[in-house]
């Protein structure tokens, strides 16, 4: 087991990791900008480093200065929490590269379900469905007209590296494509210093179902059932239920035993989620998030199971505990 974690985020996740390391008997470093130094975070922790001004890029998000910290404190891992560095599969590797471990899964996967259209590409491959959609990069209007006339409208497009509901437009005809795919486009870049987009058929009426996984590095993966994010505003989540009153236990069985099987053939390692959209009792595979999310007491309260710790062993190496058939 670690001896030492440094817990690369702020505010209430890295109060939530400081509380499982501790109840762990796992030493804590703290990491705060000049601006929070007396935050909550910095307080609890066994040991704290300042590592820069209150800007974000130049703190939060400054990967050298983490690594300084890190061999400062002698810690021995990190725990990204979620937002910052959490999805960086750079970041993963410089870790790697100084032989300090990540509480997460390997970098190429991180890779692989950060880019919005690989990701689409990947989980083809692993054989889950997907919504029909271009097959890669849409680069410009006569393009992405052929598309969405295949589709039928509406269209929805979407930003390749989007998260947060950022970067995605709708299109109802054809003659507001050329200035939606420049919105899309503008906002992305703008966003996620991405510009690249791709389009998908727009799914009118759906329902937002995620699957709550966790693996280890022996290839034993299990779900912690779904979680129903449907009640949303301007494409964020508002409101988490578990279990979904719109699934019955038949179509739950199903696309969750389909998720764990596709990430054993990826190999995956660590917790993630699975973000699906349902509509007239069809699942399409959305997008994959490879870290622990916002959200993710709603089903710890529910399972009785706590994810952080769960997080810290297999990245530790040890084997899942848990079996399928303890999960309730």
């Amino acid at each position: 087991m670690f001896e030492k974690v440094l817990i690369a985020n702020r505010g209430e996740i890295a109060v939530r990791v400081l509380r499982a390391c501790k109840e762990m008997g796992i030493q804590t470093v703290a990491i705060y900008s000049s601006a929070d130094k007396d935050a909550m975070h910095v307080k609890l922790a066994d040991e704290s480093v300042c590592i820069g001004p209150a800007s974000s890029l130049k703190s939060y998000l400054n990967i050298p200065a983490i690594i300084s910290a890190c061999e400062v404190s002698g810690a021995d891992a990190v725990h990204p929490g979620y937002g910052f560095l959490s999805e960086n599969f750079g970041f993963v590797e410089k870790l790697e590269a100084h032989n300090i471990k990540f509480i997460g899964p390997k970098s190429e996967h991180i890779k692989m379900m950060g880019d919005k259209i690989l990701a689409k590409e990947s989980a083809r491959n692993l054989g889950l469905p997907t919504i029909p959609g271009s097959s890669g990069e849409i680069k410009n209007a006569k393009e992405a007209i052929t598309v969405a006339n295949e589709l039928g409208y509406p269209v929805i497009i979407k930003a390749s590296s989007g998260g947060g509901g950022r970067g995605m437009v709708k299109v109802f005809r054809k003659e507001d494509m050329d200035e939606s795919l420049k919105k899309a486009s503008t906002e992305a870049e703008k966003s996620f210093n991405d510009g690249r987009v791709y389009i998908e058929k727009y799914l009118q009426n759906p329902k937002h179902i995620e699957i709550q996984i966790i693996g280890d590095e022996y290839n034993n993966i299990v779900h912690l059932g779904e979680r129903d994010c449907s009640m949303q505003r301007r494409n964020q989540k508002l409101i988490e239920e578990t279990p979904s009153v719109v699934i019955d236990d038949d179509k739950r069985n199903e696309i969750c035993n389909l998720t764990i099987n596709s990430l054993k053939t990826m190999g995956y390692c660590s917790a993630g989620t699975v973000e699906y959209l349902y509509e007239d009792g069809n699942f399409y595979f959305m997008e994959m998030n490879t870290r622990l999310q916002v959200e993710h007491p709603v089903t710890e309260m529910v399972t009785g199971i706590d994810l952080v710790k769960e997080q810290i062993k297999v990245a530790a190496g040890e084997k899942l505990k848990i079996k399928q058939s303890d999960i309730k």
